[in-house]
């Protein structure tokens, strides 16, 4: 191995050959990647994170529709409004004499509407001149003379102030003339390529997470792997089949792996909690308050609920729901009914008991709607006999 630089092929005797690498190289390109491990995959970690986008899989740019809102006027008349260039027309101006620099090195007017200018020119002035210099003269306070300048152009220029800037309100200025977009890099999957060309049929962890719930399941049901493979990742795929089957189970299927905590709603952020305390083997001794947990949920995905909620209870553990549908409350254990009304005229203990108790309490609003329900309940059963 050290001889031949850590490549290894081996004959197998029957016609075939088999490549070992020390280096986590290909054998045929060369090209390398580091030791594969947990980290690699996340984005808040260096070490997997999209090296220019640094894991955010976007990118604050400045726009130019923003620094040169309207293109009819000329850099004379005032085109140019991004912060550090608003003197550019003004005469005594670094930034005025630039550019007539640049006009009489190129062949340009500054007197000509932005939108009238070559594609050429509108490229030097926002992307500069590739290292070419231009004789800039420059009369000032300290006296005059011809400076050799690369002009780097608008973006970059503005683009560079904006990082070396150790002023916040001069950065929340600048950032009104920049648009957030998708990092080219990575295209927003916030990872980097090597970690990106990792795949599990055909998927890389992007691809994976942002499935919906319910498709994800799908996939994992019939995901095939190679004896190897079901060796290697047995346990792990049980754990994750698990995981995905809970958030399942208390109506998360649309969601993906890849959703933002922060734009959750109330009850989904419960239910993903509900999701993962159920992962947790029942002690008898804990206690779970859901808030309104059915809030949007389509009925069919309600029953689903209920069924987890009352899994949790025969396992031992304690459920404290603060719940207005008739669904739940009617498979209560025990109600608290507090009323008689809303807001300030609300408060007050109406009713206390099990369904079928508070159902007989005329006071209690929820009784009169629930004596509905179970009577329905009652009635449906009936007919099914």
């Amino acid at each position: 191995l050290n001889l031949a630089d850590g490549l290894l092929v081996v004959d197998t005797g029957d016609g075939n050959a088999m490549n070992f690498s020390q280096s986590f190289s290909c054998p045929d390109c060369g090209i390398s990647i580091d030791e594969i491990e947990p980290r690699s995959f996340s984005f808040n970690n260096p070490f997997g994170a999209c090296p220019d986008c640094f894991g955010l899989g976007y990118k604050m740019e400045f726009a130019p529709e923003l620094m040169i809102p309207d293109e009819t006027l000329s850099i004379n008349a005032g085109a140019i409004v991004v912060m550090g260039w608003q003197s550019c027309n003004q005469k005594g101006s670094f930034t005025n004499a630039v550019l007539h620099a640049l006009a009489e090195r190129y062949g340009f007017d500054l007197d000509t509407p932005f939108c009238d200018y070559p594609e050429k020119i509108r490229s030097i002035l926002l992307h500069g001149t590739d290292g070419e210099k231009v004789d800039v003269y420059y009369e000032g306070q300290r006296g005059k003379g011809v400076y050799p300048v690369a002009f780097e152009g608008l973006i970059q220029n503005v683009n560079r102030r904006y990082r070396e800037t150790g002023s916040e309100t001069i950065k929340q200025e600048y950032e009104t003339f920049m648009r957030i977009t998708p990092c080219k890099t990575c295209g927003g999957m916030r990872l980097k390529k090597e970690s990106l060309a990792v795949t599990i049929a055909d998927k890389n962890i992007y691809e994976i997470t942002s499935m919906s719930i319910e498709a994800l399941h799908d996939f994992l049901g019939k995901l095939k792997l190679t004896k190897q493979q079901e060796l290697i990742g047995e346990r792990i795929l049980k754990e994750i089949r698990a995981r995905v089957g809970f958030l399942m189970n208390v109506g998360l299927e649309y969601l993906s792996l890849s959703r933002a905590t922060a734009t959750l709603s109330g009850g989904e952020a419960q239910r993903v909690k509900l999701a993962s305390e159920l992962q947790k083997p029942a002690t008898g001794k804990t206690v779970y308050i859901l808030d309104e947990p059915t809030t949007g949920l389509h009925t069919d995905d309600v029953k689903r609920l209920i069924e987890v909620l009352e899994r949790i209870v025969d396992n031992g553990d304690t459920v404290v729901v603060i719940e207005h549908n008739l669904d739940v409350i009617k498979c209560a254990d025990y109600i608290i009914d507090l009323g008689p009304e809303g807001g300030d005229q609300g408060g007050t203990v109406v009713a206390t008991g099990t369904p079928e108790q508070i159902s007989k309490v005329k006071e209690s609003w929820t009784g009169q709607y629930l004596l509905k329900a179970l009577e329905w309940t009652r009635e449906h059963q009936e007919g099914k006999k």
